[in-house]
């Protein structure tokens, strides 16, 4: 079961019972007393995420947002393999706003993205479970006056094998708060794991079945209103007119809310919300950025790849790109939107000295701190309610939209539902960026001894999280370019940030790899060719220090059938990665008509994450991205003209759909290293693997995408 999230004063409460709360190694003292507690009558609340009532009905709180990548499960598995807790009943619940208590630990703010969930939690969860099940045996121990080590734990039970007794923990509990934490929890060999490795299913399946999740946009707080609001279509345009007298008139319209770079009408319903936005006649003045386009982003990109940059990496490969056998070859990506299935909403009700905001959000605390700048008051009176997302994607890393809400609700008398229409996210949203890379080569004797690597695009991380950006060297930007699967015997690999003019840039599922992996694995195809080398055997021979790589490499060749014979028209090719701690290798497999059009037909994908908590889960992930990949490599799109957005919802920004979707196999490497992430990876392999299956299939080397079928054609070819 999933619930809401507690409140922070009753999650603070609960989490330092008389004692130590603990999270990362850091020690948290409070003077709460157990009878402010939710499970204050003899109940177990040793830290910030365990709670075991008396009748042992178990809730673990949530550090990390659910939006469909089977977190909550994920790290649910951790903490009740240590705990040894059955899952089945467990309720789990959304962590609220502190950076204190559920910062990232790689991050060190409470943000879900990145792929960093499991890398980031794995021994923090395992350690807070281990802690508190040395407690629960502890108390056991010394009711029954025996030696905690002659003590075992199964599913919620302390047993003592030697008298045959045993405790249920909620028996146990309140003795349990009186136990001193373990400093060093021991954990569990990995050999004894009963949970961790095995298939699980999704703890939230069962609650989105029957249709009781409740995601933000389904937040309801007793007389609320609508809002449908209508921003400015350049970005930093500002309202220059409104005519809203036919919106006045129309039946349920009740406040219509002009602010400067944004309207918005307020309803009893949202279908009355949605008519008055539609009757109201907005003039903007777009501002400095109207004459923004398509065609001048490209310009600018283009001018920032001449620039000199940053070094990253240097080996001494520049020296040696000359003369004959040099390859070169330039890589360009477009502006991407989110488009996340629930559509993006904030729920705010702001009262003298309080705001409450119901929101779907990857970052609590950065939402808590934008609501209360936004609404004039200091974080500690602003309360976030967070929910299962629709899907976020990056998306709901960014608070724009909360600062909007609040803005708002600002003007309205009562709690108000702000909704974004597809049209209004799509067309006035961050985006993922355009991005380039040029890349060199220097074959000698059918290898490379030189490798050159420019990658050029924004710094998202510098506007997002400015502590983890040293001015110099965006780590996200040259993430898959610094370090890839291969050896070269020297490399080059530099940074030009460039900030494209008019648009608003934000991290996208895959983040800086969906470039660099890009731009290196298309070019190692083409490398491959003008040495006259098959490409599979290419890359083998550049693998020598990272053999987990030349393992995912040929179990996907061999999973997909690499070498066996395809009919005229098909074509495979082969992405290897590492980035997010994970090695993954995609085989695509394509068929191209004679107009040019695509058919992914295949995808084979071998990954080794480390420990795989959850394999289900990880297979439903890779499933997942490959299918966002795909909608990106064969359609993705933004498109400026005037300053404004070009698309409006998913009849021109189009997603991958069922007749377009491949066969899917995943292949689980298992091993017992430490885990890798495994959200965004599979979305990384998808392009330069469809793209270098269309090089095999008819000879042509893309270097842009979407993938643009009149370049295919059977007489573009010729």
């Amino acid at each position: 079961m999933v619930e809401a999230a507690l409140s922070r004063r009753q999650l603070l409460r609960t989490g330092t019972l008389g004692g130590a709360a603990f999270l990362l190694g850091v020690n948290l003292r409070s003077a709460e007393v157990a009878a402010a507690s939710p499970v204050a009558a003899g109940g177990f609340a040793p830290d910030a995420f365990i709670r075991i009532a008396t009748d042992g009905r178990a809730t673990l709180i949530m550090p990390q947002t659910e939006m469909g990548q089977g977190i909550y499960t994920g790290l649910a598995m951790l903490i009740a393999e240590e705990l040894d807790l059955p899952l089945e009943g467990v309720t789990l619940e959304a962590a609220p706003a502190s950076d204190a208590l559920y910062g990232n630990p790689i991050f060190k703010v409470q943000a879900t993205g990145g792929s960093t969930s499991m890398r980031g939690y794995w021994l923090p969860m395992r350690k807070v479970g281990a802690s508190a099940r040395a407690m629960l045996v502890a108390a056991a121990a010394r009711r029954w006056r025996v030696d905690p080590a002659s003590c075992r734990t199964e599913a919620g039970a302390v047993i003592h094998d030697q008298s045959g007794r045993r405790l249920q923990y909620g028996e146990i509990a309140g003795a349990a708060m009186r136990e001193k934490p373990p400093v060093d929890p021991v954990l569990k060999d990995p050999a004894a794991f009963r949970l961790i490795g095995r298939a699980h299913h999704r703890l939230d399946t069962p609650d989105k079945v029957n249709g009781t999740t409740k995601y933000g946009i389904d937040a309801m707080p007793e007389g609320v209103r609508f809002a449908a609001l209508a921003s400015s279509p350049v970005l930093g345009g500002k309202v220059a007119g409104v005519d809203d007298s036919q919106a006045r008139s129309l039946p349920g319209v009740k406040q219509i809310v002009v602010l400067d770079d944004l309207v918005a009408v307020v309803g009893d319903t949202s279908w009355a919300a949605l008519r008055g936005l539609a009757a109201i006649d907005i003039r903007w003045n777009d501002g400095e950025f109207a004459d923004v386009s398509t065609e001048t982003l490209r310009a600018g990109l283009q001018a920032a790849g001449r620039s000199k940059g940053v070094t990253v990496v240097d080996t001494g490969a520049r020296g040696k790109l000359v003369g004959d056998g040099v390859v070169s070859a330039a890589y360009e990506l477009p502006l991407l939107a989110h488009a996340p299935m629930e559509p993006m909403n904030c729920t705010v009700h702001l009262t003298p000295g309080h705001c409450e905001v119901w929101v779907g959000t990857q970052v609590m605390t950065m939402a808590q701190r934008a609501a209360a700048e936004e609404a004039g008051l200091t974080p500690d009176q602003v309360v976030v309610h967070n929910h299962l997302i629709g899907g976020g994607f990056g998306r709901r890393l960014e608070v724009d939209g909360i600062r909007k809400a609040v803005r708002i609700a600002r003007q309205v008398d009562g709690p108000v539902k702000v909704v974004w229409s597809r049209e209004e996210d799509i067309g006035k949203a961050p985006y993922r960026s355009v991005y380039g890379a040029w890349l060199q080569a220097k074959l000698v004797d059918g290898r490379p001894i030189a490798w050159y690597h420019k990658t050029v695009g924004p710094t998202v991380v510098g506007r997002w999280l400015p502590p983890a950006f040293d001015g110099k060297v965006d780590n996200d930007a040259v993430d898959g370019a610094a370090e890839t699967p291969y050896d070269f015997p020297a490399s080059y690999v530099n940074w030009v940030r460039h900030e494209p003019r008019g648009v608003q840039t934000a991290f996208w599922r895959g983040v800086g790899p969906n470039l660099n992996v890009f731009a290196t694995e298309s070019f190692v195809d083409r490398v491959a060719r003008e040495a006259g080398r098959d490409p599979l055997a290419f890359r083998r021979d550049m693998i020598g220090k990272h053999p987990r790589a030349r393992a995912v490499l040929d179990l996907a060749a061999e999973k997909a059938g690499w070498g066996t014979a395809l009919p005229a028209g098909s074509g495979r090719g082969i992405s290897l990665q590492f980035a997010f701690g994970t090695y993954l290798c995609t085989v695509a497999e394509v068929v191209v008509d004679d107009d040019g059009a695509v058919s992914v037909t295949r995808m084979t994908t071998a990954v080794d994450c480390g420990t795989p908590v959850n394999p289900d889960g990880i297979v439903s992930q890779i499933q997942g991205g490959v299918v966002f990949g795909l909608s990106a490599a064969l359609h993705g799109r933004i498109t400026l003209e005037n300053g404004r957005v070009q698309q409006s919802n998913f009849h021109d920004y189009r997603v991958v759909r069922i007749d377009e979707t491949p066969r899917i196999d995943v292949h689980v490497v298992r091993n017992a290293e430490a885990p890798g992430g495994i959200g965004e990876p599979g979305t990384v392999s998808v392009q330069p693997a469809v793209c270098n299956a269309i090089y095999a299939a008819t000879g042509v080397h893309l270097t842009r995408m979407p993938i643009e079928p009149a370049l295919l054609a059977k007489d573009a070819r010729a």
